[in-house]
C-alpha cells in the first residue's frame, strides 16, 4: 500500500460536484469513541495514528459504508509541534501525516470490496492553528499571529499531505479570515484541488469577521473547489451557504455538529442535538454540494443525509 495510490474513484471530486451533491462522513473523534477509544489527550484523534491507526480505517470504512463519499482524514490536530510535544521526530510526524491519508484510501479498497458502489474520495483535513493548541481557541481565532507567521506554521503539514496524494485538501474548521488567507497561501502551486471551511456564529467568522469578506477571499483562487462551513450549528448553515455562493460562485461544502456545545476546559460535550438530516435539502437548493456532519454525527445520521440527497 503507497501514498501515491489513485483513488477508487476515477473521476476527479471537482467534476462530481458539477452533476450533484457528494455526501461527506461525519464526526471522526464520535466514531472512534463509540467504538471504545480514548481521546482525552492533546492529539486527540492523531495520537491513534500512531498507536492504533486500524482504529482509524475502521471508522472510516463504518462512514463509507454508511454511505459516505468522502473520507476526512484523521489530520485534523497532526502538527509536527503537536507531535514534538510528545517525543515523536520530524521525520516520524512526516510519516503519520501521510499515513492518514493511506489509511482513509485502505478504508475505500475494504469498502469496494464489501460491496460499497458509490464514488470514494480522500479529503486529507488540515485543522487550524488553535487545533495544535487544544485549548479551545480553534472556535476563537485571533491567536496574536501574523498571516505569515501562520502560513509558516501551516505550509510543511500541508505540503507532507499533498504529496500524499489525496483528492483534495480539506482546510477546515477555519475561525478566523487572516488564517484562510495564511492556509490559502501555503496550498498555491501544490496541484491539489482544496475546500475551505470557515467554523462560525451566525453571519460572522469565529474571529468576527463578516463571512461576506471571509468567503471572498477563495473566490479567485484555481485550487480551491468549494467554499463553506463546518464545525457549527445546523441552524447557521443556510445562511452561510448562501452566502458562500453568492460571493464566489463555487460550490457550497457544509459539515455542522450536532447541535450540541463544546466546553473547551471540561472536554465535553453540552446541550441537545438539533441535527436534522432533512434539512439538507434546503443546504442543497442554496447551492450547497458537499454536505455531511462534524462533531457528534455519526454513521446513522450520514446514511439518512446520503437517502435524503438521492431522493432529492
Amino acid at each position: 500500500m503507497t501514498s501515491d495510490t489513485p483513488s477508487p474513484s476515477a473521476q476527479p471530486l471537482a467534476e462530481a460536484l458539477v452533476s450533484g451533491a457528494v455526501v461527506l462522513d461525519g464526526g471522526m473523534s464520535n466514531q472512534l469513541e463509540s467504538a471504545g477509544h480514548d481521546l482525552s489527550d492533546e492529539l486527540w484523534s492523531a495520537r491513534l495514528l500512531a498507536e492504533r491507526p486500524e482504529a482509524i480505517t475502521e471508522a472510516h470504512l463504518a462512514y463509507f459504508e454508511a454511505g459516505a463519499n468522502v473520507a476526512i482524514t484523521s489530520s485534523y490536530q497532526a502538527t509536527f509541534e503537536g507531535f514534538a510535544k510528545r517525543g515523536i521526530d520530524r521525520a516520524e510526524a512526516a510519516r503519520l501525516l501521510a499515513l492518514s491519508v493511506e489509511l482513509a484510501r485502505d478504508a475505500a479498497r475494504q469498502a469496494q470490496k464489501k460491496g460499497v458502489a458509490h464514488p470514494l474520495w480522500v479529503a486529507a483535513s488540515v485543522g487550524p492553528y488553535g487545533a495544535m493548541l487544544a485549548d479551545g481557541s480553534e472556535y476563537r481565532g485571533r491567536y496574536g499571529l501574523t498571516v505569515e507567521e501562520l502560513e509558516r506554521f501551516h505550509r510543511p503539514r500541508v505540503e507532507v499531505l499533498a504529496a500524499a496524494a489525496p483528492d483534495v485538501l480539506a482546510l477546515e474548521t477555519v475561525p478566523d479570515a487572516e488564517e484562510a488567507e495564511a492556509l490559502l497561501r501555503a496550498v498555491r502551486g501544490l496541484g491539489v484541488p482544496t475546500w475551505l471551511s470557515y467554523s462560525v456564529a451566525g453571519d460572522r467568522t469565529r474571529a468576527g469577521q463578516p463571512l461576506e469578506e471571509a468567503f471572498a477571499l477563495a473566490a479567485d483562487v484555481d485550487e480551491v473547489i468549494a467554499v463553506g462551513v463546518n464545525c457549527c450549528a445546523p441552524e447557521d448553515v443556510e445562511g452561510a451557504v448562501a452566502t458562500a455562493a453568492r460571493v464566489t460562485g463555487k460550490p457550497v461544502v457544509v459539515y455542522p455538529n450536532s447541535g450540541e456545545a463544546w466546553d473547551a476546559e471540561a472536554r465535553a460535550w453540552n446541550g441537545r442535538s438539533s441535527f436534522a438530516p432533512e434539512q439538507v435539502r434546503g443546504w442543497r437548493e442554496s447551492g450547497a454540494r458537499l454536505i455531511g456532519g462534524c462533531c457528534r454525527v455519526g454513521p446513522e445520521a450520514i446514511t439518512s443525509i446520503a437517502r435524503t440527497l438521492a431522493s432529492a
